[in-house]
């Protein structure tokens, strides 16, 4: 279901690329809908699902039923009742909000008037988004991971539909694609709430701030949000400096940002989502063994599937480009520049991935101060990078200052990594068992080896841009399979079996 998901977002931002270019226009609405977005996983995907899942576990294992119907009537309540406070104050604050998140486009008149209106519009999409992270948390809780992940193909069919009523029938086709976000948040909650009614967990909203499970949900929630957010701060910095630069900035990150979302989602997420309820039941009945071989696999397989993926995304970066988005408005230029960002981010693949992994271990057992500390690191890391090498770039307006900002987002991201591993590692929480040697003899030689695959069969990027689209594509397909097939071919003579990827192979010396 993500990779359908996936997909259609990928064909969503072909519309967008083809429809409307990278410009001015463009920038504004892709800040304005990062405001909302950002504000959604900071609170709901974010903090609120690290803090909630947990104790909704506790309460399945622990309570009856009726005292965890009536956590999810207060806890949904109450998060509506916030959510709608939120929105309202964003509204009426757009300029403000604009000023904080893009303070380079106080200084074009035009383009922050744009994106004040759209930024009014599309606001409200918090709320509903937000509520639809809540419904996911209670389907992944009860194991029903499918429909989560299938609800984010409605955004993508809404604001495909909008692209082409905007361009076609509209003076400013952005304010039309607002619209289509707010509507997108509308249709991505109704689909979810008969399949929630279904399984007896709708029960009536009620708002209380003095209930139990309320006060700990919200108390556990203050220091995740931090936490749990630290690369989306990260890339929330990407978009403020970017303003300043030239046009197409924002663009240029944004389209990079969106590949290697790609394999983030369809992997990072996807096992963060499995791993966090389990992990969670696991802390609950005290199963310190299967709470390890958990996270282990989890790690495992991370490695497994992240090394391939950052030398695709480094390798392949301008024809990735280039066959998705070089059409119509989307040119050359805007290719080269989006290539060179999509290389910094790429290189941070292996730590985005693995913080996905690494930070359920922490909220599993509601320990959500050890991560906001390493967070607090990470950011204050990625400030002073940007302090010593972007900003003195940004102030010299140099080229290519936007794929700056992309690195120290990645460095940033390793350091996190790292240090949320080295925590597990020291409170003994989690020990690496005994695979780990082969593991990365293994995943490290197929890398090496489908790595040199492409560099040997990549045509030159010139001989690329002179390529027609289904040509192009033709070829991406062959790099890609091609790539994966000698990797699965080197795994497999190396002696990885399929038995080797399951959860239950762990071994501890």
């Amino acid at each position: 279901m993500t990779l359908l998901s996936r997909i259609l977002g990928f064909v969503r931002d072909m519309v967008f690329a083809r429809l409307f270019g990278a410009s001015g226009a463009t920038d504004a609405f892709f800040v304005v809908f990062k405001i909302p977005n950002f504000l959604r996983r900071l609170f709901a995907e974010g903090a609120f699902s690290q803090a909630f899942v947990p104790l909704l576990a506790e309460y399945r294992e622990k309570h009856s039923r009726e005292a965890m119907l009536d956590l999810i009537a207060h806890v949904s309540g109450t998060l509506g009742a916030v959510l709608l406070l939120i929105t309202t104050l964003g509204v009426a604050a757009a300029p403000l909000l604009l000023f904080l998140f893009a303070p380079g486009f106080h200084a074009d008149a035009t383009q922050f008037a744009l994106a004040e209106d759209m930024l009014r519009i599309t606001f409200p999409y918090i709320f509903f988004i937000s509520l639809t992270a809540f419904a996911s948390s209670l389907l992944n809780s009860f194991s029903k991971f499918a429909i989560p992940a299938l609800t984010p193909i409605w955004l993508n069919i809404v604001l495909i539909a909008a692209a082409f009523l905007g361009a076609n029938y509209a003076d400013e086709p952005m304010l039309v694609l607002s619209w289509g976000v707010l509507v997108a948040g509308m249709v991505q909650l109704g689909f979810q709430l008969p399949w929630i009614w279904r399984m007896g967990l709708l029960p009536r909203p009620r708002f209380s701030w003095a209930h139990e499970g309320v006060q700990r949900t919200f108390k556990l929630m203050l220091p995740a949000i931090f936490g749990s957010s630290v690369t989306q701060i990260n890339l929330l910095l990407d978009t403020v400096l970017a303003s300043f630069l030239i046009a197409g900035s924002v663009s240029w990150l944004y389209y990079s940002d969106r590949l290697v979302e790609f394999p983030l989602g369809m992997f990072g997420v996807a096992l963060a989502t499995v791993i966090l309820p389990k992990l969670s039941r696991e802390h609950s009945r005290d199963e310190g063994a299967g709470f390890q071989q958990t996270l282990d696999w989890g790690l495992r397989l991370t490695v497994l599937l992240a090394l391939p993926a950052t030398v695709g995304l480094v390798v392949l970066a301008g024809p990735l480009l280039a066959t998705l988005f070089e059409y119509g408005k989307f040119d050359l230029h805007d290719t080269q520049m989006a290539s060179m960002s999509l290389v910094a981010y790429g290189l941070g693949l292996p730590a985005f991935l693995l913080i996905k992994v690494l930070a359920p271990g922490f909220y599993a057992r509601q320990d959500m101060v050890t991560p906001v500390r390493i967070g607090i690191h990470a950011v204050l890391s990625n400030l002073a990078f940007k302090a010593a090498v972007v900003l003195p770039m940004v102030i010299l307006a140099i080229p290519g200052t936007h794929a700056a900002l992309a690195a120290a987002t990645s460095f940033a991201a390793m350091l996190n990594a790292w240090w949320l591993y080295q925590a597990l590692r020291k409170s003994k929480v989690y020990q690496p068992s005994r695979q780990w040697r082969r593991w990365w003899l293994q995943a490290g030689a197929a890398t090496l080896v489908m790595g040199g695959l492409l560099f040997w069969l990549m045509p030159l990027q010139a001989v690329w841009t002179a390529m027609s689209g289904g040509m192009r594509a033709l070829w991406l397909a062959g790099l890609v399979f091609g790539a994966l097939a000698s990797y699965v071919a080197v795994l497999l003579a190396l002696g990885l079996r399929p038995r080797d990827l399951k959860r239950e192979e762990a071994q501890w010396s």
